[in-house]
């Protein structure tokens, strides 16, 4: 009998608890150096995100200010216009509503009652004189307004006659036979409104009222009107003075101003466009800070000088008639605050004023 061994052989293969501790290690190592890299991408991410929501925000403000702001003065008098003067009368006002509300702080026409084209509000920025905390200090905001004749509702196209001559209070409007088509009702849609400005022009001279009510085939400038415009009683420059003439030609006035307001609730500052007597309307949110400066030329110098980058031109006593370009400067927050850090961007343009009087500087 033969006695056969068996003998096992084992087989199993597996890693010590020395290499699993390593492998681990350098798992985590790289793990580790992946959630950086992805961290990192992720913040970079936000950061071009906010960058461009940013970017996007300002862009649409300023090109709908510089829309407004390069039509500035035209199918206005040269020069302006002054407003109504002399005994019983009162500055008219600036960027205020039908409800009475004032958004502008300084919110009269300055230099005894006088429209230019460009009405600059240096520090004159912030409905209320509230504070953008956001802003960096020293905190300067400004307001501008620019004023001119909407060409695309054909006020124009009417024939305009005074009821009673002397009297300022309404005109009555016929439509011209000579257009052709017929000119658009005057309450059609994108139409006359209560609250707008009307610049009538005749034979005797050119004054300005608002809109106080109105029919199919008249408008009305009662007095106590809330931009103040309508003075029957003031000695001169009101529609009164000029009821006597001839000729009248009727256009209606855009004064459009761009300010901040800073909303309740811890919402952050807005831009705001508010058109004649008309509500405010916002225009971008997040925006912390609205500079203006203007290239002015002084007549007065000889040979006469350029004011460039003059951020009060009026309280410097320079005219406003004679603006060349407006310079303006904008700066946003960004919308979304990652991790606490948002971004503070500016953008920077200049409008040339093509409507302004122009001087000839290489004279």
């Amino acid at each position: 009998m033969v006695n056969m061994k068996s003998s096992r052989q084992n087989t199993t293969f597996g890693f010590t608890l020395l290499e699993l501790m390593v492998a681990i290690s350098l798992g985590l190592i790289v793990l580790a150096a992946l959630t950086g890299l992805f961290k990192a991408g992720m913040n970079s991410a936000m950061l071009l995100t906010q960058r461009a929501e940013t970017q996007q925000n300002m862009r649409a403000a300023i090109d709908l200010m510089v829309k407004d702001i390069s039509m500035a003065g035209a199918g206005l008098p040269s020069g302006g216009i002054q407003l109504p003067t002399g005994p019983n009368s009162s500055a008219s006002l600036i960027g205020c509503d039908q409800a009475g509300t004032c958004h502008l702080p300084a919110n009269t026409y300055p230099n005894s009652n006088y429209m230019f084209g460009v009405i600059p509000g240096y520090s004159n920025g912030v409905e209320a004189n509230a504070v953008v905390v956001a802003a960096p200090p020293p905190a300067i905001n400004d307001s501008i307004t620019s004023i001119y004749c909407d060409y695309n509702f054909p006020l124009w196209e009417y024939d305009v006659t005074f009821p009673v001559p002397g009297n300022g209070s309404s005109i009555t409007l016929t439509p011209d036979a000579a257009y052709i088509p017929a000119p658009l009702p005057i309450a059609a849609a994108g139409g006359i409104q209560v609250g707008d400005l009307i610049m009538l022009s005749n034979n005797v001279g050119t004054a300005v009222g608002e809109v106080t009510g109105m029919t199919p085939t008249s408008i009305q400038f009662a007095d106590l009107d809330p931009l103040n415009f309508n003075q029957s009683g003031a000695g001169t420059n009101n529609i009164s003075a000029i009821s006597n003439g001839a000729n009248t030609i009727a256009y209606r006035l855009f004064a459009v101003s761009y300010y901040l307001t800073v909303p309740g609730n811890g919402q952050t500052p807005r831009l705001m466009r508010q058109v004649n007597g008309l509500s405010p309307v916002p225009v971008a949110d997040d925006i912390i800070n609205l500079q203006f400066s203007y290239d002015i030329y002084d007549a007065t110098a000889t040979p006469p000088a350029l004011h460039a980058n003059e951020p009060n031109p009026i309280g410097a006593g320079d005219s406003p008639n004679l603006m060349q370009k407006i310079n303006l400067v904008i700066m946003a927050q960004s919308m979304l605050n990652h991790g606490n850090k948002s971004q503070n961007l500016y953008l920077a343009t200049s409008v040339s004023a093509r409507n302004m009087a122009f001087r000839n500087r290489y004279q």
